[in-house]
């Protein structure tokens, strides 16, 4: 029994070193949608009884970069229009549909490798209102000019505490993500408006403009 425990506990370690690295690794184009749908599936009523789907609400383009089911309804439930389209694309077809705003989604890998998304960001930026979280959240800040890094330990789990700079409140979230903004990297002008009390990474950018 110790000894079948100690070579499988060496046949995990190795196959976690031989496993891809992260850094330079778009993973984007393995878990996007292959075409545009829209989303109208809200979330069971009892959760949010208030809100209600709106066929005719403002229209909000997701770009899906591996995106959870969970955070389109939760799109929807505030009666959000949500049309979801793929990671490549180009930010003139989505101007075209003239949405109120578009959603950069959650995804795996290293945000710089998503080049073109990277690249269809700063030809929405000052055109449309966006925001993002999690690998959004990233090219977003890339698109501005910005820097990200593989970080050492990953967040991972429910238990992560984000401080709100605006406001000084401070909010236990669930984390996913392995990489993250650079706070000294110039932002274009954005501000840095939330970090996480474990590290100081950054965890939230706002533009004004």
């Amino acid at each position: 029994f110790l000894q079948a425990t100690a070579v499988s506990a060496f046949s995990l370690v190795e196959l976690a070193r031989a496993s891809l690295d992260m850094s330079g690794a778009n993973l984007v184009d393995d878990v996007t949608c292959a075409e545009p749908y829209n989303w109208v599936e809200r979330s069971d009523p009892q959760w949010y009884r208030d809100h209600h789907y709106d066929p005719s609400g403002p229209l909000i383009v997701a770009y899906d970069l591996g995106i959870k089911r969970n955070i389109l309804r939760l799109l929807t439930d505030r009666g959000l229009r949500v049309m979801v389209v793929p990671a490549h694309t180009s930010f003139e077809e989505v101007l075209a549909m003239q949405p109120a705003g578009v959603f950069l989604s959650n995804g795996p890998g290293d945000p710089a490798a998503v080049d073109y998304a990277i690249a269809n960001v700063r030809g929405l930026l000052g055109k449309v209102p966006i925001f993002g979280i999690c690998l959004g959240h990233q090219i977003l800040g890339l698109a501005l000019g910005g820097r990200t890094e593989k970080m050492r330990f990953g967040h991972r789990g429910g238990n992560q505490p984000v401080k709100n700079l605006l406001t000084g409140t401070v909010e236990i979230s669930a984390h996913n993500h392995g990489f993250a903004v650079i706070k000294d990297s110039n932002l274009g002008g954005a501000e840095v408006t939330h970090v996480n009390l474990n590290d100081h990474t950054v965890e939230g950018l706002r533009h004004e403009q």
